[in-house]
């Protein structure tokens, strides 16, 4: 900035240089003309000194909008940085949450059978396992999506087809027209598939069905 100062003074000062040479070939100069040169000299010189200031002024001006832009945007860079570390915080106390939260919404999804097992009515319900061996009652079927329904001391009787299931699931009054009474057995059926179970049976034995365990709450 002091620099560019120096180059406009010594462009003023050049320009007078210029000025205050004779102007005529002999150098003779009368008192008047040289009383007036001087005044139109000293008026060149304000005009041109006060020209000079406000170029001077603009361009501290500018270098002055310049450093305050500057500081905006450090300002902006500084407050960025600030927000990008409160989401780090939060992951950090959501993370400190008690171990009993944890289990409690592991617990919430529940357990699947494996295997699944299907049986008569005097099987106990429950999570199927190969050691406990209970008969699901979580039922669906991923062919219809209808949860599996299931009545204790009952079989399907022999004219029972697919429409009539296709019409009737899942309204009991009207499925219990086709069922027939049978202590031991049990009689299951989503809005696709049919069955009447006397004893424990792998589900996984029966490759035409699509039922799988929806999971128990425990």
């Amino acid at each position: 900035m002091a620099d560019d100062l120096d180059e406009l003074l010594d462009e003023v000062e050049g320009k007078f240089c210029r000025l205050s040479k004779p102007d005529r070939p002999d150098g003779v100069r009368t008192p008047g003309e040289s009383k007036n040169r001087s005044r139109e000299e000293e008026e060149m010189a304000k005009v041109a000194s006060s020209g000079e200031r406000a170029r001077v002024s603009k361009i501290s001006t500018k270098h002055s909008n310049e450093e305050e832009d500057l500081d905006d945007i450090i300002k902006d860079i500084i407050n960025e940085k600030n927000f990008s570390k409160n989401p780090v915080k939060c992951i950090s106390k959501c993370s400190t949450l008690p171990a009993e939260t944890n289990i409690t919404s592991i617990d919430a999804q529940g357990k699947r059978c494996c295997p699944v097992y299907l049986g008569g009515s005097t099987a106990p319900y429950g999570i199927g396992t190969n050691i406990s061996q209970k008969t699901c009652d979580r039922l669906r079927c991923t062919a219809c999506d209808f949860r599996v329904l299931h009545y204790d001391d009952y079989q399907w009787d022999k004219s029972c087809d697919y429409l009539f299931f296709r019409n009737n699931m899942p309204e009991s009054s009207k499925l219990r027209t086709k069922m027939v009474k049978k202590k031991g057995t049990r009689a299951y059926t989503c809005q696709c598939s049919w069955r009447s179970i006397d004893e424990l049976t792998d589900l996984s034995m029966d490759r035409e069905l699509r039922w799988v365990c929806s999971k128990h709450a425990e």
